[in-house]
Protein backbone atom coordinates (compact mmCIF):
# COMPACT_ATOMS: atom_id res chain seq x y z
CA UNK A 1 0.00 0.00 0.00
CA UNK A 2 1.33 3.43 -0.99
CA UNK A 3 0.15 6.81 0.23
CA UNK A 4 0.64 10.16 -1.48
CA UNK A 5 -0.33 13.69 -0.55
CA UNK A 6 0.50 17.08 -2.04
CA UNK A 7 1.08 19.11 1.11
CA UNK A 8 1.63 22.43 -0.68
CA UNK A 9 1.20 23.43 -4.32
CA UNK A 10 1.76 26.57 -6.37
CA UNK A 11 4.02 29.61 -6.55
CA UNK A 12 3.87 30.10 -2.76
CA UNK A 13 5.41 26.72 -2.02
CA UNK A 14 5.52 23.07 -3.10
CA UNK A 15 5.97 19.77 -1.28
CA UNK A 16 4.68 16.25 -1.96
CA UNK A 17 4.65 13.31 0.47
CA UNK A 18 5.04 9.83 -1.04
CA UNK A 19 5.31 6.67 1.09
CA UNK A 20 4.92 2.93 1.33
CA UNK A 21 5.68 0.51 4.15
CA UNK A 22 9.42 0.59 3.41
CA UNK A 23 10.10 4.16 2.33
CA UNK A 24 8.88 7.69 3.09
CA UNK A 25 9.84 10.68 0.97
CA UNK A 26 9.26 14.36 0.39
CA UNK A 27 9.60 15.83 -3.07
CA UNK A 28 10.61 19.47 -2.43
CA UNK A 29 10.46 21.57 0.72
CA UNK A 30 9.16 24.91 -0.49
CA UNK A 31 7.59 26.28 2.70
CA UNK A 32 8.99 26.88 6.18
CA UNK A 33 10.15 23.98 8.32
CA UNK A 34 7.40 24.81 10.82
CA UNK A 35 4.72 24.50 8.13
CA UNK A 36 6.23 21.27 6.79
CA UNK A 37 6.24 19.79 10.29
CA UNK A 38 2.62 20.79 10.79
CA UNK A 39 1.46 19.48 7.42
CA UNK A 40 3.09 16.10 7.97
CA UNK A 41 1.79 15.80 11.50
CA UNK A 42 -1.73 16.63 10.26
CA UNK A 43 -1.67 13.44 8.16
CA UNK A 44 -0.11 11.36 10.94
CA UNK A 45 3.51 11.39 9.74
CA UNK A 46 6.53 11.94 12.00
CA UNK A 47 9.04 14.00 9.96
CA UNK A 48 11.89 12.02 11.50
CA UNK A 49 10.64 8.93 9.67
CA UNK A 50 11.42 10.39 6.23
CA UNK A 51 14.09 8.51 4.29
CA UNK A 52 14.95 11.35 1.90
CA UNK A 53 14.00 14.72 0.46
CA UNK A 54 14.12 14.79 -3.34
CA UNK A 55 14.64 18.29 -4.72
CA UNK A 56 13.44 19.13 -8.23
CA UNK A 57 15.34 22.45 -8.56
CA UNK A 58 16.67 25.40 -6.59
CA UNK A 59 13.85 27.96 -6.90
CA UNK A 60 12.65 29.25 -3.54
CA UNK A 61 9.12 27.85 -3.83
CA UNK A 62 10.73 24.40 -3.82
CA UNK A 63 13.56 24.78 -1.28
CA UNK A 64 12.89 27.67 1.11
CA UNK A 65 12.29 25.35 4.10
CA UNK A 66 14.97 22.81 3.23
CA UNK A 67 17.90 24.14 5.26
CA UNK A 68 16.12 24.11 8.61
CA UNK A 69 13.85 21.12 7.98
CA UNK A 70 16.53 18.70 6.73
CA UNK A 71 19.01 19.67 9.45
CA UNK A 72 16.39 19.52 12.21
CA UNK A 73 15.36 15.96 11.34
CA UNK A 74 18.67 14.67 9.87
CA UNK A 75 17.08 13.79 6.53
CA UNK A 76 19.32 13.09 3.51
CA UNK A 77 18.81 15.44 0.56
CA UNK A 78 19.05 14.34 -3.08
CA UNK A 79 19.26 16.69 -6.07
CA UNK A 80 20.93 17.23 -9.44
CA UNK A 81 24.66 18.04 -8.96
CA UNK A 82 24.25 21.56 -10.37
CA UNK A 83 21.30 22.21 -8.09
CA UNK A 84 23.35 21.07 -5.10
CA UNK A 85 26.15 23.45 -6.12
CA UNK A 86 23.68 26.34 -6.42
CA UNK A 87 22.14 25.58 -3.03
CA UNK A 88 25.58 25.37 -1.40
CA UNK A 89 26.53 28.72 -2.91
CA UNK A 90 23.34 30.28 -1.54
CA UNK A 91 23.72 28.72 1.93
CA UNK A 92 20.75 26.36 1.62
CA UNK A 93 22.95 23.26 1.81
CA UNK A 94 25.33 23.36 4.79
CA UNK A 95 27.81 21.06 6.48
CA UNK A 96 25.04 20.00 8.87
CA UNK A 97 23.18 18.27 6.05
CA UNK A 98 23.75 15.03 4.16
CA UNK A 99 23.60 16.11 0.51
CA UNK A 100 23.69 13.57 -2.32
CA UNK A 101 23.97 14.09 -6.06
CA UNK A 102 21.48 12.10 -8.09
CA UNK A 103 22.40 11.41 -11.71
CA UNK A 104 20.60 8.13 -12.32
CA UNK A 105 18.37 5.56 -10.69
CA UNK A 106 19.06 4.96 -6.98
CA UNK A 107 17.47 2.76 -4.34
CA UNK A 108 16.44 4.49 -1.11
CA UNK A 109 14.34 3.02 1.69
CA UNK A 110 13.09 0.13 -0.42
CA UNK A 111 12.07 2.32 -3.36
CA UNK A 112 13.75 2.82 -6.72
CA UNK A 113 14.04 6.53 -7.52
CA UNK A 114 14.38 7.38 -11.21
CA UNK A 115 15.16 11.03 -12.03
CA UNK A 116 14.37 12.56 -15.40
CA UNK A 117 15.25 15.92 -16.94
CA UNK A 118 12.72 18.72 -17.15
CA UNK A 119 12.88 21.94 -19.19
CA UNK A 120 12.83 24.89 -16.79
CA UNK A 121 14.72 28.15 -16.29
CA UNK A 122 16.73 26.87 -13.32
CA UNK A 123 20.32 25.65 -13.26
CA UNK A 124 18.85 22.17 -13.74
CA UNK A 125 15.48 20.59 -13.04
CA UNK A 126 14.47 17.01 -12.36
CA UNK A 127 11.20 15.15 -12.14
CA UNK A 128 11.03 11.84 -10.33
CA UNK A 129 9.47 8.43 -10.77
CA UNK A 130 9.28 6.41 -7.55
CA UNK A 131 8.87 2.66 -7.95
CA UNK A 132 7.65 1.73 -4.50
CA UNK A 133 8.23 -1.57 -2.70
CA UNK A 134 4.57 -2.55 -3.16
CA UNK A 135 4.97 -2.28 -6.96
CA UNK A 136 3.09 1.02 -7.14
CA UNK A 137 4.68 3.74 -9.30
CA UNK A 138 4.25 7.44 -8.53
CA UNK A 139 5.71 10.23 -10.68
CA UNK A 140 6.16 13.98 -10.21
CA UNK A 141 6.23 16.09 -13.38
CA UNK A 142 6.12 19.80 -12.55
CA UNK A 143 8.07 22.96 -13.46
CA UNK A 144 8.67 22.29 -17.13
CA UNK A 145 7.88 24.24 -20.27
CA UNK A 146 7.06 21.06 -22.14
CA UNK A 147 7.11 17.32 -21.49
CA UNK A 148 10.58 16.16 -22.44
CA UNK A 149 11.14 12.83 -24.16
CA UNK A 150 13.04 11.66 -21.09
CA UNK A 151 10.09 12.59 -18.90
CA UNK A 152 7.61 10.85 -21.22
CA UNK A 153 9.68 7.67 -21.23
CA UNK A 154 10.11 7.68 -17.44
CA UNK A 155 6.55 8.53 -16.47
CA UNK A 156 4.64 6.24 -18.85
CA UNK A 157 3.01 3.41 -16.92
CA UNK A 158 2.96 5.19 -13.56
CA UNK A 159 -0.09 4.49 -11.41
CA UNK A 160 -0.36 8.12 -10.28
CA UNK A 161 1.17 11.27 -11.74
CA UNK A 162 1.42 14.71 -10.16
CA UNK A 163 1.24 16.75 -13.36
CA UNK A 164 1.79 20.48 -13.69
CA UNK A 165 -1.18 22.42 -15.04
CA UNK A 166 0.16 25.88 -14.34
CA UNK A 167 -1.79 28.36 -16.43
CA UNK A 168 -4.63 28.96 -18.82
CA UNK A 169 -2.89 30.63 -21.75
CA UNK A 170 -5.51 33.29 -22.48
CA UNK A 171 -5.73 34.27 -18.80
CA UNK A 172 -1.96 34.64 -18.71
CA UNK A 173 -1.77 36.63 -21.94
CA UNK A 174 -4.53 39.03 -20.82
CA UNK A 175 -3.45 39.18 -17.18
CA UNK A 176 -1.44 41.72 -15.16
CA UNK A 177 2.01 40.08 -15.40
CA UNK A 178 4.78 42.09 -17.10
CA UNK A 179 5.54 41.10 -20.70
CA UNK A 180 8.90 39.52 -19.84
CA UNK A 181 7.34 37.33 -17.14
CA UNK A 182 4.58 36.21 -19.50
CA UNK A 183 7.20 35.40 -22.11
CA UNK A 184 9.19 33.38 -19.57
CA UNK A 185 6.17 31.33 -18.43
CA UNK A 186 5.10 30.59 -22.01
CA UNK A 187 8.61 29.64 -23.14
CA UNK A 188 9.96 26.07 -23.51
CA UNK A 189 11.73 26.65 -20.17
CA UNK A 190 8.65 27.97 -18.39
CA UNK A 191 5.59 26.14 -17.09
CA UNK A 192 3.16 23.61 -18.51
CA UNK A 193 -0.17 25.07 -19.65
CA UNK A 194 -3.58 23.54 -19.02
CA UNK A 195 -3.79 22.47 -22.66
CA UNK A 196 -0.37 20.79 -22.63
CA UNK A 197 -1.18 19.04 -19.35
CA UNK A 198 -4.52 17.85 -20.70
CA UNK A 199 -2.93 16.45 -23.83
CA UNK A 200 -0.27 14.57 -21.86
CA UNK A 201 -2.80 13.33 -19.30
CA UNK A 202 -4.77 11.65 -22.09
CA UNK A 203 -1.62 9.89 -23.29
CA UNK A 204 -0.82 8.75 -19.75
CA UNK A 205 -4.26 7.29 -19.05
CA UNK A 206 -4.27 5.53 -22.41
CA UNK A 207 -1.00 3.93 -21.32
CA UNK A 208 -1.97 2.68 -17.88
CA UNK A 209 -2.08 5.63 -15.48
CA UNK A 210 -5.25 5.64 -13.39
CA UNK A 211 -4.83 8.79 -11.27
CA UNK A 212 -3.85 12.28 -12.37
CA UNK A 213 -3.33 15.03 -9.79
CA UNK A 214 -3.05 18.47 -11.41
CA UNK A 215 -0.41 20.51 -9.59
CA UNK A 216 1.44 23.82 -9.39
CA UNK A 217 -1.53 25.91 -10.53
CA UNK A 218 -1.00 29.66 -10.83
CA UNK A 219 -3.31 31.58 -8.53
CA UNK A 220 -3.25 34.54 -10.93
CA UNK A 221 -3.50 32.81 -14.31
CA UNK A 222 -5.63 29.74 -13.63
CA UNK A 223 -8.45 28.36 -11.52
CA UNK A 224 -8.93 24.82 -10.22
CA UNK A 225 -12.16 24.45 -12.18
CA UNK A 226 -10.64 25.63 -15.48
CA UNK A 227 -7.65 23.30 -15.07
CA UNK A 228 -9.88 20.37 -14.10
CA UNK A 229 -12.36 20.88 -16.94
CA UNK A 230 -9.62 21.24 -19.56
CA UNK A 231 -8.04 17.93 -18.63
CA UNK A 232 -11.38 16.20 -18.08
CA UNK A 233 -12.55 17.23 -21.57
CA UNK A 234 -9.35 15.87 -23.10
CA UNK A 235 -9.77 12.54 -21.33
CA UNK A 236 -13.47 12.21 -22.16
CA UNK A 237 -12.83 13.06 -25.81
CA UNK A 238 -10.62 9.96 -25.99
CA UNK A 239 -13.52 7.79 -24.87
CA UNK A 240 -12.16 7.40 -21.34
CA UNK A 241 -14.58 7.24 -18.40
CA UNK A 242 -14.06 9.13 -15.16
CA UNK A 243 -14.00 6.93 -12.02
CA UNK A 244 -13.67 3.89 -14.27
CA UNK A 245 -10.59 4.47 -16.42
CA UNK A 246 -9.20 7.30 -14.32
CA UNK A 247 -9.59 9.56 -11.32
CA UNK A 248 -8.73 13.24 -11.71
CA UNK A 249 -8.13 15.80 -8.96
CA UNK A 250 -6.51 19.20 -8.43
CA UNK A 251 -4.04 19.99 -5.65
CA UNK A 252 -5.01 22.85 -3.36
CA UNK A 253 -2.38 25.46 -2.40
CA UNK A 254 -2.49 24.01 1.12
CA UNK A 255 -3.68 20.44 1.65
CA UNK A 256 -6.86 19.79 3.63
CA UNK A 257 -7.44 16.20 2.48
CA UNK A 258 -6.36 12.76 3.63
CA UNK A 259 -3.59 11.09 1.63
CA UNK A 260 -4.53 9.17 -1.50
CA UNK A 261 -4.13 5.45 -0.91
CA UNK A 262 -3.03 3.22 -3.77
Amino acid sequence: MSKVCQLFSGSKGNSIYIASSSGKFLVDAGVSAKRLDGALESIGVDPKELDAILITHEHSDHVCGLKVFAARHSIPVFAHPQVLDSMRYNGIITEKMQANAITGAVRIGGAEIIPFEQSHDSVACLGYRLNMSDSRCISVCTDTGYVTEQAKDAITGSDLVFLESNHETTMLQNGPYPYQLKKRILSPKGHLSNFAAAEFAAYLVQNGTTRIVLSHLSQENNTPDVAYQTTLSSLLSCGLKENFDFRLSVSAPVNTERPIVL
